[in-house]
């Protein structure tokens, strides 16, 4: 039974015993609403579905997603610890002062929304976030969530993200290069000081690999002499051997042998030593970004390159598991989003079936 205590304030205290459950109290500006609360709790601690809701209404937001960021995080891949980091500033902006116990799923949906409307620049363009951009956000806060829940035990009921709809994540991008285009790009890139960028946008273009997989290569996984290049660490955790053209064999050969590379650094594009001392992958972001802008191509993203390497692949008649094989893709649904065929080459390969069947 629940025993019920005026205090000198006025407020009245609600004190639940029994036996086989610890006990609980919490404080109410009336005997109603204590009362009120002491037979609900009493009700789940018979029907044995009680959580204890303390732990969570102490909790602040922004303290369960520093402790996600300093114990989860860390166990994942370099690039998706700094992804979280990013998106985790938008939800501690929103939902930072909030009780872990207090953010309810109408609060959730209404970040959601909020989202969906806020400008942001990119590539020299203002425009809407992306619904993908507000997924992954949602991810991220749900999965803070789970480990509350599952893990941490701080008494939550439910997961109020799983409760949501969640944007849809479109059709993906189909941007392709123009002859033009890649002419302009080439050039700008060539002319840089740092010859290193041309040659990994040359090797974007002739593999289909992914920027991370670029610069994190080192001198063991590059075999010039058999035109192959083992990559051990992917973005899908999937070991893969991609095949060189006689293009990508030139950049990698002359990236190779870089006469300016530091000795025993064995990192292909290497770049400055940090303040610990140590070579780090090449950082060209802010250089790529520059030139795009410089030679109007401020929509070109860096992984366009890759869209259009696998494209090119497809286009020369290799198959979708040739082609999986080469880019690393898992599924083939995965695959399609990144090969969008010209029409007109589809044209002139439909003529060549007509004229083999006398059309």
């Amino acid at each position: 039974m629940a025993t019920f205590v005026k205090t000198p304030s006025g407020t009245w205290k609600a004190l639940i015993r029994k036996t086989g459950w610890p006990s609980q109290a919490k404080t109410f500006r009336t005997k109603r609403d204590a009362e009120d609360w002491a037979r609900r709790i009493e009700d789940e601690m018979v029907r044995g579905v009680f959580i204890e809701r303390s732990t969570s209404e102490r909790l602040i937001f922004s303290n369960a997603l520093d402790r996600y960021l300093a114990e989860v995080t860390p166990s994942k891949k370099p690039s998706t610890q700094r992804a979280e980091r990013f998106r985790a500033a938008p939800l501690r902006e929103f939902f930072g002062a909030y009780a872990m116990a207090a953010i309810s799923v109408d609060l959730v949906a209404r970040y959601r929304d909020q989202r969906l409307t806020t400008q942001s620049p990119r590539n020299g363009v203002t425009g809407t976030l992306s619904p993908t951009t507000v997924r992954l956000e949602l991810a991220l806060l749900g999965h803070v969530f789970t480990m509350a829940i599952k893990e941490w035990r701080i008494g939550i009921v439910q997961n109020p993200v799983q409760s949501i709809r969640k944007p849809s994540p479109g059709e993906g991008r189909d941007r392709r290069l123009s002859a033009d285009e890649e002419k302009r790009i080439l050039a700008a890139v060539d002319g840089y000081s740092n010859p290193m960028l041309g040659l990994i946008v040359r090797i974007a273009l002739e593999t289909g690999m992914r920027s991370s997989e670029i610069t994190a290569l080192r001198l063991p996984q590059v075999d010039l002499a058999r035109r192959i290049v083992r990559l051990a660490y992917t973005k899908n955790d999937s070991a893969r051997t991609v095949p060189m053209t006689r293009k990508a064999q030139s950049a990698l050969a002359a990236a190779l042998a870089n006469p300016l590379r530091p000795e025993g650094c064995d990192l292909v594009f290497f770049g400055e030593p940090g303040r610990d001392g140590r070579r780090r992958p090449y950082n060209f972001n802010k250089a790529w970004n520059m030139l795009k802008k410089q030679v109007g191509l401020a929509d070109l993203r860096f992984h366009d390159l890759r869209h259009e390497a696998v494209s090119r692949l497809v286009e020369a008649g290799l198959g979708d598991q040739e082609v999986a094989a080469i880019s690393g893709h898992k599924s083939m649904q995965m695959l399609k989003r990144y090969t969008h065929l010209r029409a007109e080459d589809l044209v002139g390969r439909l003529d060549a079936i007509g004229s083999k069947q006398g059309r």
